[in-house]
């Protein structure tokens, strides 16, 4: 921790020091606005130390209540203060969003020096190893759960057919074919369930017109005040993957956003090409990221956690298989579906790899 507040011309010797930190550190005047950034500061939010200087946090950071909060109670309590996985988001980088721990110290004159810890990849890194052990636990739930059903259905329907043969009036017979119906409805919804028994039928393709032949579904079941909107970087390269099961995994992402705006709001189906992105614990050189975002309004906090578990739905009327099934399909791919949720912004990531990978 600094022990006086010093000058700040960018050639200072103190500067040169912090600009070798890897750790951003930025240092907040009394009357709350950033007297300096060092390097990795900038890098982090994106915004030269000329664009900075003198300007409030607020105008750096959207949503920057919190991190005023740490620097006016570390000003005041004459100590440092820190704060775990905060949620920031730099005004300069669209509408992404950073997981960041920062420590607010105090220093002579007034000024607070904060350090700020960018966790986000070792928190996306938790999360997709999280996403996987509950994808892990689900198959097996499943695989339990469907040898429990499907034995017991099928000498219901063989009963069903028997006792058929055996009525005498037609009319009886309606409700031994209603039997036979909902056996077979209750068969094709495990199956549905189990997800494809073969391993994935992979060919080169290009993403895109995978994407357009969703985006047509889409728009020809969609209601008319529901606007889909292409978005596509045209430099991404081909991928390797089995067309019917990478189309039904994108067609059951389009699918949960329209259903979740209603009749009016907005879908965007959006490409692009992710450097040195990690999947799970696998880092891979680039990823396509094939993005589905809605402006409705987002997934229920309560059902977040589990969203990609069988039967898992808010909807009235879902059959909570859609994510599951689209999750299953694409970790088939060495892929992943990420999720981020609030009101009027809700975005599901499907990651993709070009190559193999390594470990991260």
């Amino acid at each position: 921790m600094l022990s006086e507040a010093p000058a700040f011309p960018p050639d200072a010797p103190f500067a040169t020091l912090l600009d070798a930190l890897a750790t951003a550190v930025a240092i907040i005047d009394e009357d709350g606005t950033v007297a300096y950034l060092n390097a990795a500061a900038q890098s982090l939010l994106a915004v030269g130390l000329k664009q900075a200087r003198g300007r409030p946090l607020g105008e750096l950071v959207r949503e920057a209540a919190p991190l005023d909060a740490i620097v006016v109670r570390a000003r005041a309590g004459h100590e440092p203060i820190a704060h775990r996985e905060l949620r920031i988001a730099p005004v300069t980088r669209d509408d992404s969003h950073l997981i960041v721990d920062c420590t607010a110290s105090p220093v002579d004159g007034g000024r607070v020096v904060l350090e700020i810890s960018d966790t986000t990849r070792q928190q996306r890194i938790n999360r997709d190893n999280a996403l996987l052990a509950q994808l892990d636990g689900s198959r097996q739930m499943v695989r339990q759960l469907a040898h429990e059903i499907k034995n017991p259905l099928g000498g219901l329907r063989g009963a069903a057919q028997l006792l058929e043969r055996e009525l005498p009036a037609e009319t009886l017979k309606d409700y031994t074919r209603l039997i036979i119906r909902e056996a077979d409805r209750l068969r094709k919804l495990v199956d549905n369930l189990l997800g494809p028994g073969a391993p994935p039928n992979k060919v080169s393709v290009n993403p895109h017109e995978l994407l357009q032949h969703v985006y047509q579904l889409l728009r020809s079941e969609a209601p008319g005040g529901v606007a889909i909107v292409r978005d596509y970087d045209p430099s991404l390269p081909p991928v390797r993957v089995d067309r019917d099961q990478l189309i039904q995994a994108m067609l059951n992402l389009g699918r949960n956003a329209v259903q979740a705006l209603g009749e009016y709001g907005r879908l965007t189906l959006r490409t692009r090409a992710v450097v040195n992105a990690t999947i799970g614990t696998r880092r891979h050189r680039v990823v396509a990221s094939i993005q589905f975002e809605d402006n409705g309004a987002g997934v229920p906090p309560e059902i977040a956690d589990t969203i990609f578990y069988p039967l898992v739905t808010a909807r009235p009327g879902g059959t909570g298989l859609g994510l599951a099934v689209a999750q299953d399909l694409v970790t088939r791919h060495g892929g992943l579906i990420e999720f981020e949720s609030r009101p009027g912004r809700t975005l599901f990531t499907l990651l993709l790899p070009f190559e193999d990978a390594t470990d991260a």
